[in-house]
């Protein structure tokens, strides 16, 4: 199982696609507070559709409460276009947590900074980043693809 964690995720919508998209790969969601919504937000629940009481996920009051509950540190692998190394070009294991920040800004330089492990997803310059939900399915896609070879 693939551990997928929102930091501080701002739109209910794409939270709840990612929610679904958990669902459909069998990955447990993660996610840190603050949220720019409720649980109980209608949008979250609409993307969600009526899979989300299937989802297996968990939310934490910050990082540091979500920290302590990671066994390897060294499978924590963050999104960040500020990385030099993609996630096309890593291996990835079952258990393994691939983490993604807010949609506004990413990832703060302070998470960044508890971790070793930043992986882009490549995009074209003309394109400033993609979709928080988009970039969910790509990583998890490779993800999934890799650990059922």
């Amino acid at each position: 199982m693939l551990n997928i964690v929102l930091v501080e995720p701002e739109i209910p919508n794409n939270t709840g696609n990612i929610g679904r998209l958990c669902v459909g790969t069998e990955s447990r969601l993660h996610l840190i507070h603050p949220f720019g919504f409720q649980i109980t937000d209608k949008n979250l629940k609409r993307s969600g559709l009526d899979y989300w009481v299937h989802l297996d996920w968990k939310e934490y009051q910050n990082i540091e409460e979500w920290i302590a509950t990671i066994p390897d540190l060294s499978r924590v692998f963050l999104m960040s276009s500020h990385a030099t190394r993609s996630y096309l070009d890593n291996v990835f294991q079952d258990g393994d947590w691939l983490v993604f920040g807010k949609e506004s800004v990413g990832l703060s330089a302070e998470v960044l900074a508890k971790f070793e492990n930043h992986l882009k997803i490549p995009i074209s310059p003309l394109v400033r980043s993609y979709n928080l939900a988009n970039s969910c399915a790509f990583v998890i896609g490779e993800a999934k693809r890799q650990i059922s070879l």
